[in-house]
């Protein structure tokens, strides 16, 4: 074997070796801590009610649980809204649970709430948030945005924009 042939394969073999050393000591490679589910995301939520009393969305666990992120001043809300106060009304029983998430101030929710009839537990919200809601998919932020978890917990559908009785009819009445 040649000198040169030898040579070469020396340094093949270090620069072998010294790229699986980077691989192998790469800190990237080193485990950390991994961002929580969007699922473990959304039960941790802790925000005030319209009592300024802490809520925490885990206390419904268990049960077929809507989120909807909105505003006093979204239109769609507004117009979603008595859907959902209809909806919590003829299935709450059933183990149907909404849960609103206002990105507004708690005066305007709490009159807001009170005008329309509002029967379900609304928190207040802040720009924080609604990356929760980015988490489970609103990855345009947008309001409204209402997220449906299943008795297990795990999100089963998502909806950016207004929603419409016949695809909350579809959604939410196969999970009760």
């Amino acid at each position: 074997m040649s000198n040169r042939l030898v040579r070469y394969s020396f340094f093949g073999l270090v620069a072998l070796l010294a790229f699986a050393a980077g691989v192998w000591f790469n800190p990237a490679r080193q485990s950390a801590p991994a961002e929580p589910s969007a699922t473990d995301a959304l039960y941790a939520i802790n925000l005030p009610d319209l009592q300024n009393k802490p809520q925490k969305l885990d206390q419904w666990r268990g049960k077929v649980l809507v989120v909807n992120f909105w505003a006093t001043w979204c239109e769609p809300c507004r117009k979603e809204i008595p859907l959902f106060v209809k909806m919590q009304e003829n299935h709450g029983a059933k183990g149907l649970q909404f849960v609103g998430i206002s990105i507004d101030q708690a005066d305007k929710t709490s009159e807001f709430a009170r005008n329309f009839g509002v029967n379900y537990p609304n928190l207040i919200g802040t720009f924080d948030t609604v990356e929760v809601s980015r988490q489970a998919g609103n990855k345009r932020r947008v309001l409204p945005y209402t997220i449906v978890l299943d008795r297990k917990g795990q999100i089963v559908a998502t909806e950016m924009g207004g929603i419409t009785q016949e695809k909350l009819d579809a959604l939410l009445l196969p999970l009760l």
